[in-house]
């Protein structure tokens, strides 16, 4: 897990992506779908669009009007509005209809489609006649229970027959998938943050410029928890593990960073000791300022936050679900990995770790030299590069030259089905 993953040759030879995409003479088109448009989603998304633009891609980003698709445009990528709601529903048939047309009018020559939501829609849309990455960014299924996960794996089993890569962003990840029955072609490009903008910075100095920590003492123990206020995440379980902290280190302050669904249950019942800054437009100086940060999630496909704090050198305490593991260091796990929904385990970390500076300092070190090895967003861009350059030098060229368009009228006039994919696992 320590060792660097392979730089692509399209990157090691000095060619650009767009070069190694480009058969003919044009930039590759590549469309991007989705919706959640906030968290982590739409952090992977942005950094994607980012690199790719650069690298001379021609990129168009489908999406609800939110501040992500104003962002992306000014990443300089072209922005279509996908009326869509967050959860499936009543409006899913009209919500692929839209899609279908939006498909259509851009032509690309592949789409990327980014969680559960827009990897159902996109694929309904497509049906596998243009080369389709579907990347999860943690399985539907697992978070909802009852009649709808099995409704929602049941999809998920029928609906790998549309995408012609399936990328997980852990190993856990695509495990969980193949014993849940799902093939595919299955690729595994670990989560990536910028080192740049997320880096170790002076403690004091960036909790006097926050507004909300300005008027705590430099010395204050304080843990900072970064995520969307919602079930996933875990932040009710972190209330239940605080009060055990606070009696063992009195003068500790917890952080949530972020809103949600439930920032009014959660402040109901917060004590004094817990701070909610709501959401921010820049993470990084709350990682700087903190001595500890947690992410205490019921289910994760690979969470940035952690990565995002390591590299900030800040030492982290996450919860054992999927992609977890694989996002620390080997020596985190017996300090800073605890079983998840466990409040008097998640206790112990956080006091344990707040108690022992020099533990932390050291963590918070091998942290940053971890993120700097291995979740770089550079090696994650040209892994997802590689993946386009494997499916658009393998799919049929006269679906390229013809373009989506005409493909998809001479698919429905013929009743073609769509290519099934055997499962092949690339480590």
């Amino acid at each position: 897990m320590n060792t660097p993953p392979p730089v692509p040759d399209v990157v090691a030879r000095g060619e650009s992506v767009c070069d190694a995409l480009s058969s003919s003479g044009r930039r590759p088109r590549v469309l991007h779908l989705t919706q959640p448009v906030d968290g982590g989603v739409a952090r992977v998304l942005a950094d994607l669009v980012r690199t790719q633009v650069a690298d001379g891609l021609d990129v168009t980003a489908v999406c609800p009007d939110s501040p992500l698709a104003l962002h992306l445009r000014a990443l300089g990528a072209q922005v279509r509005n996908w009326r869509a709601t967050r959860s499936p529903g009543p409006s899913l048939v009209r919500e692929v209809a839209h899609l279908a047309r939006l498909i259509d009018e851009v032509r690309p020559d592949l789409v990327h489609a980014h969680s559960a939501k827009a990897g159902l829609a996109g694929r309904l849309a497509v049906r596998g006649r243009i080369p389709t990455v579907f990347q999860p960014h943690a399985w539907s299924f697992e978070a909802v229970g009852g009649a709808t996960a099995a409704l929602a794996l049941t999809w998920e089993r029928w609906g790998a027959r549309w995408a012609a890569r399936v990328v997980c962003v852990s190993e856990a990840e695509r495990t969980t998938g193949v014993h849940a029955g799902i093939t595919g072609r299955w690729t595994v490009v670990p989560n990536g943050i910028d080192p740049e903008r997320f880096c170790p910075s002076g403690t004091g100095a960036v909790r006097a410029g926050l507004a909300q920590l300005a008027a705590l003492h430099p010395a204050t123990p304080l843990v900072v928890c970064v995520g969307r206020l919602c079930r996933q995440k875990g932040q009710d379980v972190l209330l239940g593990a605080w009060d055990s902290v606070v009696r063992r280190v009195p003068a500790a302050r917890l952080v949530l960073v972020g809103d949600g669904p439930d920032h009014d249950r959660l402040r109901a019942r917060a004590p004094e000791s817990v701070l909610f800054a709501g959401a921010v437009p820049d993470t990084s100086p709350w990682y700087q300022a903190a001595d500890l940060v947690v992410l205490p999630s019921r289910w994760e496909g690979m969470a940035l936050a952690p990565l995002e704090a390591m590299a900030c050198g800040r030492p982290v305490v996450v919860t054992d679900v999927d992609g977890a593991r694989e996002s620390l260091p080997p020596s985190f796990a017996p300090r800073c990995l605890v079983p998840p929904e466990n409040p008097e385990a998640l206790a112990g970390a956080l006091s344990g770790l707040l108690l022992d500076p020099p533990l932390r300092e050291s963590l918070g070190v091998l942290g940053r030299r971890h993120v700097l090895s291995v979740h770089d967003v550079r090696h994650t861009a040209a892994q997802v590069a590689d993946v386009y350059r494997d499916l658009l030098g393998t799919w049929p060229s006269s679906r390229r030259a013809t373009g989506p368009s005409r493909a998809v009228e001479r698919g429905r006039a013929r009743g073609a089905e769509p290519t099934e994919y055997r499962e092949s696992i690339r480590s």
